[in-house]
């Protein structure tokens, strides 16, 4: 195993979200992944167990993944003072936040039984409110946010191992996350920005270009080689390159911008991909996603 991190450093990812979200499935994927992987850390404990870690001469694992136990009171202090430390070790952790829809955490509560943590004096519901109250400021920090809705426990296991790629890249500041998809199919909830483009000229009308996707150099050309896709590509890079450093300026970790179409398979897809190739070379950390792109 690679001993550590760019500067010298163990790679650490904290790992945190509400309660009934997918933590504990995504601890043993970190697990799978060759970390070593310990739940139900107060915050207050992990600049220790960090530097305890840190200081071993043989490491026999690619890194630490500790997820966080939010039921201290003082939860959002420790919090502060733990990035504080970590920062003073000279240690960035990677913060992984993963969520749901109330629905489904309402729903996997009635199938499991099993009692939130913040419960007692509290219903389940309003113990679910607290908890996504108290962890707003972490997923605000959070480098990757993964909304688990729709997941089964595989597709939770293939997105973090798909995802943690994105993670391993060592430059800090803004990452930049630039994502297609399809209305039909549903709005990202993980979207910091969202562009509609059924105003441009539809492939799907086309019979040749049906079958293609915007990842096609035809299909690209009929969507952006032409006003008004030329123009709007135009403007939206000069929104995206105005906004882009004020973002990072107020300290955020990661941007979602989301394009979408009706099926999310080639307008969305064009204008993601042309996106993607202006701003890969930019001094940000700059990932692409096609969310709908294989779905009818």
């Amino acid at each position: 195993m690679t001993q550590a991190a760019a500067g010298g450093h163990i790679p650490v990812v904290i790992l945190t979200g509400l309660s009934g979200a997918g933590k504990s499935t995504a601890l043993k994927v970190f697990e799978d992944l060759g970390f070593l992987s310990v739940d139900g850390m107060p915050p207050g404990l992990i600049p220790d167990v960090v530097r305890l870690f840190d200081s071993q001469a043989e490491l026999h694992h690619r890194g630490l993944t500790l997820g966080m136990d939010v039921r201290q009171s003082d939860f959002l202090v420790q919090w502060k003072e733990t990035l504080s430390q970590c920062a003073a070790l000279g240690i960035r952790p990677r913060i992984v936040f993963v969520e749901s829809s109330r629905a489904v955490l309402l729903r996997r509560y009635a199938a499991t039984r099993r009692p939130h943590p913040l419960e007692g004096a509290l219903s389940l519901e309003a113990a679910m409110d607290r908890e996504r109250e108290m962890l707003a400021p972490v997923r605000e920090q959070a480098e990757l946010v993964l909304d688990t809705s729709g997941y089964s426990i595989h597709d939770l296991r293939r997105t973090l191992q798909e995802k943690w790629n994105f993670l391993r890249d060592k430059r800090w500041g803004l990452r930049l996350y630039i994502l297609s998809f399809g209305f039909k199919h549903g709005v990202p909830t993980d979207a910091d920005l969202v562009f509609d483009l059924r105003f441009l000229p539809n492939p799907h009308f086309d019979e040749a270009l049906r079958p293609l996707s915007g990842q096609d150099e035809a299909v690209s050309r009929f969507v952006l080689g032409r006003e008004p896709g030329a123009e709007f590509l135009r403007r939206q890079l000069d929104y995206l390159n105005f906004v882009l450093p004020l973002y990072a300026r107020e300290g955020r970790y990661r941007m979602t911008v989301a394009f979408g179409c009706t099926g999310g398979r080639h307008r969305s897809v064009a204008v993601a991909e042309a996106v993607f190739d202006s701003l890969r070379n930019s001094d940000y950390a700059v990932f692409l996603e096609h969310r709908h792109i294989d779905l009818k």
